[in-house]
């Protein structure tokens, strides 16, 4: 809705027929005079109101005018021309709120289109005496909900949306309404919660409510529909308790899995036993950690066919299924599926191999179309490198540079990086693909601009003589750069980076994947890392009892296999949210991988944690 009202005042016919009749039991207002020109609408070029501007027979008139040429300019994308317009007429506005109203919001409207997003909030200070008709408080609220999604603060945009909802009619309303909602389900429910304290804004503060009580009682229906109707009953007239969103109706209809017999795939022999025993491990602490005698847990070995696997699972009277780990698993099963589902058409009855059972597969699989029983559960790269391209834009990121290791892996989370910054930005990220030994070194200065700046000092020492003294200059245009690196590159690729950085230029924040992750405690060795920003999943960025007694159990293991055993652990702890995660997008479960939604196909979605080396120790952020 807000694109739809970017580029001119757009007012429904109801609320301009409320604008200039106003309501039925109101006295008819007086007529206005012939002299009175409208700024509700711009239908003429700027030169033709300019031309009329200077024939004008009242100072009010002018401005009017004026104000309806600065408007034309800015529907034209022409911001010189309006602001000198703007500045114009300035100082003999006189004191009729209307137009001084139009005046600061044509002039936020100049701002906005240069990218000066909180001077043009500024010039929104509307005082609170101001009594405006509704055509100007809808755009206002408008254009300031915009610029708060400009400068990424969900919060003041939601609550400009719930502001602008009270001036449109029932159809408009309900569709900003739907936008409130979708801006506010991804935020975490203790920000919400906070929030909520604030009564200023009785509507809005209903919106904080509803979404948090969705998000923390989605766990359990019964107690979800007790709360809701708690909430209806203290907010009988807000928009969402004469209509909730349809995607928490949706959830008070879904039921959750309560399985009793939950089957595992895992390889619990061969070459990928050592791997899958990490995950098994998880499983088993997760359910040490919540023991139920009603529920039992049994594992079986997917070396041996994970076909094979899953219909003892089935004959043994599984109800939920976890698994199988081995991406070439997961195809296989579900291939099989497909094929069964197809020789299935006209069967009189099932056989064990039709069974549905409601499964959490470990890995993920490409242009799959699951069915809504079927979740896939992955610590997958390419989903680190998306997380990192918001993180990145919530920090406020513009240009960032990549620095990926030219290898499979690489080249997956740079494309996967890319994708999301071009949808987050509609720009291009800037990549740049390092080889190993000494390739690594001259693709940072040719990244960085160094190389160039070199060869100019050459040329001008060639012509003048070497007794020129200068430095390289590296760029200033990018800043951030994310690596893409293994912890044995990453121990190169920041020293390169570091001393590439010209003392012209500030040198500009660094971010990393998971995967640079140093191994060794050593603090001298984290010493070199300093300013670094990681990501992780949240079990290993903060140290705890629990991720002491894991390092102590088994001392051998690497951060690659605690982080598979914090999958198991989350994974045992989703069985039961899954059905409603899936049903309301905006759930999320605070787990030890990171925090966990369920995306429309059934992929768990992680956003995970980030911490910063300094002083050679990690700090959470």
């Amino acid at each position: 809705m807000l694109k739809r009202l970017n580029t001119t005042k757009f007012i429904s016919a109801a609320v301009l027929a409320t604008v200039l009749f106003g309501c039925a039991t109101s006295p008819a207002p007086e007529k206005a005079p012939s002299t009175q020109v409208s700024l509700v609408n711009v239908t003429l070029s700027p030169a033709q109101y300019l031309s009329d501007a200077s024939q004008a027979s009242t100072p009010e008139q002018k401005n009017r005018l004026m104000l309806l040429a600065a408007h034309a300019f800015i529907n034209q994308g022409d911001t010189s021309n309006a602001s000198k317009t703007l500045t114009a007429i300035k100082p003999n506005l006189g004191n009729k709120p209307e137009i001084l109203a139009e005046h600061k919001y044509l002039t936020a409207r100049v701002l906005e289109l240069t990218s000066t997003y909180d001077d043009a909030l500024a010039q929104l200070d509307y005082p609170s005496q101001w009594r405006l008709a509704n055509w100007q408080m809808v755009s206002y609220h408008q254009l300031k909900a915009r610029l708060y999604q400009y400068t990424k603060q969900p919060i003041e945009q939601a609550k400009e949306l719930s502001l602008l909802s009270a001036y449109l009619p029932s159809a408009e309303a309900n569709q900003v309404n739907d936008d409130i909602w979708r801006i506010l389900q991804p935020l975490h429910e203790q920000t919400l919660l906070a929030f909520s304290q604030d009564n200023s804004n009785p509507v809005f503060t209903g919106w904080l409510q509803l979404a948090y009580i969705a998000k923390h009682y989605a766990i359990d229906p019964q107690l979800l529909v007790q709360q809701l109707g708690n909430w209806q009953q203290d907010n009988p007239g807000h928009p969402g308790a004469k209509k909730l969103p349809t995607d928490l109706e949706r959830a008070l209809n879904t039921k959750p899995y309560k399985p009793k017999n939950i089957a595992v795939l895992l390889p619990l022999t061969g070459p990928r036993a050592a791997i899958a025993d990490t995950v098994k491990q998880g499983i088993i602490s997760s359910y040490l950690t919540n023991p139920d005698d009603t529920v039992s847990v049994n594992f079986f070995d997917s070396a041996q066919g994970a076909e094979v696997a899953q219909q003892q699972a089935i004959a043994a009277g599984a109800d939920f299924i976890i698994g199988p780990l081995l991406q070439s698993e997961v195809e296989t099963l579900l291939k099989a599926e497909a094929a069964a589902s197809q020789s299935a058409d006209g069967a009189a009855q099932p056989t064990l191999q039709q069974v549905k059972v409601p499964q959490l597969f470990l890995n993920h699989v490409d242009d799959v179309v699951a069915t809504n029983d079927q979740f896939f559960f992955a610590l997958s790269p390419t989903d680190e490198a998306l997380d990192a391209a918001q993180k990145l834009y919530n920090d406020g990121v513009e240009k960032p540079l990549l620095l990926a290791s030219n290898d499979s892996v690489g080249r997956r989370m740079a494309e996967a990086f890319n994708t999301k910054w071009q949808a987050l930005t509609q720009e291009e990220a800037e990549i740049h693909y390092y080889d190993r030994g000494d390739q690594m070194k001259v693709t940072v200065q040719k990244s960085l601009g160094v190389i160039d700046s070199k060869e100019r000092i050459a040329r001008i020492k060639a012509l003048l003589g070497n007794k020129i003294e200068a430095d390289f200059r590296s760029r200033r245009d990018i800043d951030a750069i994310y690596m893409i690196a293994s912890s044995q590159d990453l121990q190169l690729l920041k020293p390169f980076i570091d001393v590439n950085f010209s003392v012209f230029a500030e040198p500009v924040p660094l971010y990393t994947t998971s995967r640079s992750r140093l191994e060794s405690q050593s603090r001298a060795a984290a010493q070199e890392l300093n300013n670094l920003t990681i990501s992780d999943i949240p079990w290993l960025i903060e140290t705890n009892a629990e991720t002491a007694e894991v390092a102590s159990l088994w001392p051998s293991w690497g951060n690659s296999q605690k982080r598979l055993y914090v999958m198991g652990f989350d994974a045992l702890q989703l069985v039961s949210k899954l059905a409603q995660m899936r049903a309301l997008p905006g759930y999320q479960y605070s787990g030890r991988s990171g925090l966990l939604s369920v995306l429309p196909d059934g992929t768990i979605n992680r956003q995970l944690s980030w911490g910063r080396y300094q002083r050679g120790n990690l700090k959470p952020l």
